[in-house]
């Protein structure tokens, strides 16, 4: 349950969005530069351009241990959310003018913080790839 000091500061409004965002951020990193940096810092560590399992298992150990430890902050940062909000929920995003006297009750079925930063996340990155793939990347094909 949510009080009024917790829903009606702009403080804590503030400071929750700064937390969001920053679960956000952390929970990209999983799919952008966590993987970038470990294959950058395999590709420092091989001297060849065929290399053994070493720079390979630099990569998944690299990544399993960043994704856990990323993990850990998010929900930690979770956790400061619930502190600053009293709630772990997003409320339905609704105007004003919308808003029906009865709102005030428990929202039945809304999404938590986490599964919205991780859905967010995840299209982030989607979009992400998708321009890098269709404007940056270029074409495989040699010229010619």
């Amino acid at each position: 349950m949510t009080t009024d000091a917790h829903t009606h500061n702009p403080a804590r409004g503030l400071a929750a969005g700064v937390v969001f965002l920053a679960m956000l951020l952390a929970a990209f990193s999983l799919w952008t530069a966590i993987p970038l940096t470990w294959v950058y810092i395999a590709s420092k560590v091989s001297h060849t351009q065929f290399p053994s399992g070493g720079p390979y298992a630099v990569v998944i150990v690299g990544i399993v241990a960043s994704v856990l430890v990323v993990a850990w902050l998010i929900g930690r940062l979770n956790h400061l959310y619930i502190r600053i909000t009293g709630t772990n929920r997003l409320g339905p995003i609704r105007p004003t003018w919308l808003r029906s006297m009865r709102d005030t009750g428990p929202v039945q079925g809304s999404v938590t913080v986490v599964e919205a930063v991780l859905m967010s996340s995840v299209m982030l990155a989607a979009l992400a790839l998708t321009v890098w793939f269709f404007l940056l990347a270029g074409s495989p094909l040699p010229n010619q």
